[in-house]
């Protein structure tokens, strides 16, 4: 599992050890997904975190500091299974498919109604907060970095040709992809995405 995500937000020390902080986290990244960073209340993620008001201010401060904390915890938890998928795939151009495979298949039925958080963030939160605009920020640029190294590995195993121009079409799918969770939140069908995923991938022929 990728760890260089940034590191949890200091607020953290001295958390509670009377209840499990990676599942309360994942019912904050429900809430904010579905609901928004303005539209969730404190109410309604101590609610779906199991937690007192007390638990959730000595824990996280503040809402901003649950934010902060489940966004790191989604980027943690999605590269992992990000990682698993392109272990399983032999070479440059499968490992790819794999990826824009995994972000079709996110952006569908209810998952891709729920959203993504990152890409939730950088149009919700990071013109107005500089510390989510940089991890905004840190997350585009290790998808795109993960897309560039990939198309790099493509050319030299020979499974994608060495004239597709490797920064453009990087840059390309990364806005794919992103732009993949966002129309996912209208409820777009399954076969729909991954002929989207399909498409995507004549861009490395």
């Amino acid at each position: 599992m990728i760890t260089d995500t940034i590191d949890m937000p200091p607020r953290l020390r001295g958390r509670p050890r009377e209840f499990d902080i990676e599942a309360a986290l994942d019912e904050a990244l429900r809430v904010f997904s579905e609901r928004g960073y303005y539209a969730a209340s404190i109410s309604e993620l101590t609610e779906a975190m199991g937690l007192t008001a007390g638990s959730v201010y000595k824990a996280f401060g503040d809402k901003r500091g649950i934010f902060l904390a489940a966004f790191d915890r989604y980027r943690l938890v999605r590269q992992g299974m990000i990682d698993q998928r392109l272990a399983e795939a032999a070479n440059g151009h499968d490992k790819l498919r794999a990826l824009v495979t995994f972000f079709a298949e996110a952006s569908c039925g209810e998952i891709g109604r729920r959203g993504c958080l990152v890409v939730g963030s950088a149009t919700e939160l990071a013109l107005f907060d500089e510390e989510v605009s940089s991890r905004v920020g840190v997350a585009f640029d290790f998808d795109e970095r993960r897309i560039l190294d990939l198309i790099h590995l493509g050319q030299e195993d020979g499974s994608i040709p060495r004239y597709v121009e490797a920064e453009s079409t990087a840059c390309a799918l990364l806005a794919l992809t992103k732009g993949m969770r966002v129309i996912g939140k209208t409820g777009r069908k399954t076969e729909h995405m991954l002929a989207v995923a399909e498409t995507a991938m004549k861009l490395l022929n």
